[in-house]
């Protein structure tokens, strides 16, 4: 008997390769647009702003993040994230790499998992290439669905896709190991990518209650038998909520929990119609958003008929998981998974996202086959490769959307207007591109829908003034109420904008506002220097050009201006210095060099002073002030410096 199991599995070893790698390459097919998408939005803050991941030599920063953080109590994600950057730093080519590797493997096991647990129905599969072609079915439906978008292409969303792959190949393991002689070796993985998938994502706090599940509807007689002949097994998985509590014990300071804006029964009707949606979405998956916003439904009233659909679909589910169906299992999977994030504890600023979909999703498509097989059998795969097609075409075309943060922020201020935070993310992309009349608008935008906004006030600010229109924008940053936790760069852009209107006493006000709460602003310290040094207090200007620098050390503007700061006060040879070190650091700086060239011609250095004025205007041929400095030394044997 055994020896025939083992010619079986032989038989059709390779039509299991073949679906294998079709399922690859139809991935790649929908992915291979996305080695072009930049980093956006949240990729910032784990990758670019992270200086955790940055430094793969220093291990414990990398597995470790602040309290607080978003990036913290996911150590094997700001790992991955580490390898990533080590590769291509802010680049985000490897990272796509990296994320559809993720996806693919994660459809391989989808597909190991669905051909191993289909023997289980030998009569609706009766055959080895009949349980091939319908895990092909299922996993090629999940691999190339539109709604996986987001947690593919959006590389800060590979947190579900990694978690995803380690949730699978828990279950994965699982089923080998009931279905091997020797299952120790097979448990022992399972309780490892258990506890990867901890150390990943707070969703995988589900994974041992899933592997019970599938156990009790497939395997064993009961949970109580399931517990009792795998009681080793079970404990290990129950081990692994153990780091996952400690690992979770920030998760209220990264915005899950009570207490954070939400009650808990508003967001709990607010996820009836969220759960409800997903399931629309996995059928029709249109329109994708790339971010809902943080809207909930506020009345019992509201939310009634979808909580009725939530209620009819929960006790569907739960009578055919009492009966212990493939139904009841696929029903219990969908709602296991969604529960954390789909339930009553809040998660301030998501109450729905498209990525949490992701291993959900793997529950409707393998229903959908198996209806569709149980119909028509075999006959069923030429309509499933088709709306694979048709849904990959889908996702490839969503994937577009991700081509720049201005086009998928214009997206889902199209799909959901009234998102206060679309709006202020799509202006702040606009404004990146100095599009600061469009970014004026979005943050206008965004203030008719929540006027106490404090980003979207500052940011409407910082837009007027970059058009100049400087008494508007100071009546916008007026407006703000403080005190603000984030009043510092808000008394910044007041001096700029004070400072550009001439006010230049009323802006040096401000800087000292915002140093006196962050002394550590170069840029503020700078700007402060700048502003003394108009009024002629030249020696101030200097003590905060020093300590710009103490902070800058590597900047030739703050050099450049120490210089001219230096030599007003008399001190040339010093202000020589800083200039010879500004354009060390900035071999471009044209400015640095004709002033550099003034002091060298006034010290009597003329062949020097030649030597940067012609660099000067090399650099800059329109430069007019070198040209007239040139021409005079080489006439009279003198120069005269550049304004700042």
């Amino acid at each position: 008997m055994h020896r025939s199991v083992s010619r079986t599995t032989d038989a059709f070893a390779a039509p299991l390769r073949w679906a294998a790698l079709g399922i690859v390459l139809a991935t790649a097919a929908v992915y291979s647009g996305t080695l072009r998408v930049p980093l956006i939005y949240d990729d910032h803050i784990w990758i670019t702003w992270n200086p955790s991941i940055q430094h793969l030599r220093s291990l414990a920063a990398v597995l470790s993040a602040p309290a607080g953080s978003v990036v913290s109590g996911r150590p094997l994600l700001s790992l991955s994230l580490a390898l990533n950057y080590a590769v291509s730093g802010d680049r985000a080519w490897s990272y796509h790499v990296a994320n559809f590797a993720i996806h693919a493997l994660a459809a391989l096991a989808l597909l190991g998992i669905v051909r191993r647990t289909l023997a289980y129905r030998p009569a609706l599969f009766p055959s080895a290439l009949d349980r091939v072609l319908a895990a092909f079915a299922v996993a090629l439906l999940w691999a190339v669905h539109p709604l996986h978008t987001e947690s593919v292409t959006y590389v800060a969303q590979r947190a579900e896709s990694l978690m995803g792959l380690f949730y699978l190949l828990t279950l994965y393991c699982f089923i080998r190991g009931v279905q091997a002689r020797g299952p120790r070796a097979w448990h022992l993985l399972a309780v490892l990518c258990c506890l990867l998938g901890m150390a990943t994502k707070e969703v995988m706090m589900t994974a041992p209650l899933a592997v019970l599940a599938y156990d009790r509807t497939f395997v064993a007689e009961s949970f109580r038998a399931a517990l009792r002949l795998r009681r080793r097994l079970y404990l290990g998985l129950a081990c692994t909520w153990v780091p996952l509590a400690l690992l979770a014990a920030d998760l209220h300071g990264r915005g899950v929990g009570f207490g954070l804006g939400y009650a808990w029964w508003t967001y709990g009707l607010t996820e009836c119609w969220v759960v409800v949606h997903y399931l629309l979405l996995a059928l029709w998956p249109h329109p994708l958003v790339f971010d809902y916003g943080r809207d909930v439904i506020g009345t019992a009233r509201e939310a009634l008929p979808w909580a009725l659909a939530l209620a009819a679909l929960v006790g569907g589910a739960a009578a055919a998981f009492a009966r212990r169906t493939a139904l009841g299992f696929a029903g219990a999977w969908f709602f296991l998974i969604l529960a954390p994030a789909s339930s009553v504890v809040p998660v301030s600023f998501q109450p729905m996202a498209e990525h949490r979909m992701y291993l959900s999703l793997a529950a409707v498509a393998a229903a959908a086959v198996a209806g569709l097989w149980a119909w028509l059998g075999r006959r069923c795969l030429p309509p499933v490769l088709l709306a694979a097609c048709v849904l990959g075409a889908a996702a490839y075309e969503r994937n577009l959307a991700y081509r720049d943060e201005v086009s998928i922020w214009s997206d889902t201020v199209s799909k959901r207007p009234s998102n206060a935070r679309a709006h202020l993310a799509l202006g702040s992309a606009l404004a990146l591109e100095d599009r600061n009349g469009e970014a004026a608008e979005q943050f206008t935008a965004a203030l008719r829908i929540d006027p106490g906004d404090f980003e979207a006030r500052r940011n409407l600010g910082l837009a007027l003034y970059h058009l100049g229109r400087v008494d508007e924008a100071l009546a916008e940053y007026r407006g703000i109420v403080p005190p603000t936790p984030d009043s510092a760069p808000l008394h910044f852009d007041i001096a700029l904008a004070l400072d550009q209107a001439g006010r230049t006493g009323e802006a040096i006000a401000e800087y000292l506002k915002a140093l006196r709460i962050d002394p550590g602003d170069g840029e503020a310290r700078t700007n402060l220097g700048i502003a003394l040094y108009r009024q002629g207090r030249f020696g101030e200007a200097v003590v905060q050009y020093g300590l710009a620098l103490g902070i800058l050390p590597g900047s030739a503007r703050v050099r450049f201006n120490l210089g001219m700061a230096l030599a007003r006060m008399g001190g040339i040879e010093r202000a020589i210095d800083q200039y010879r070190e500004a354009v060390r650091l900035d071999p471009g700086y044209a400015e640095a060099r004709n002033n550099l060239g003034a002091l060298l011609a006034g010290t009597g250095r003329v062949p020097e002073a030649i030597a940067q004025f012609e660099e000067a205007l090399r650099l800059r041929p329109d430069y007019p002030m070198a040209r007239a400095s040139l021409e005079a030394l080489k006439a009279r044997g003198q120069a005269q410096p550049a304004g700042r």
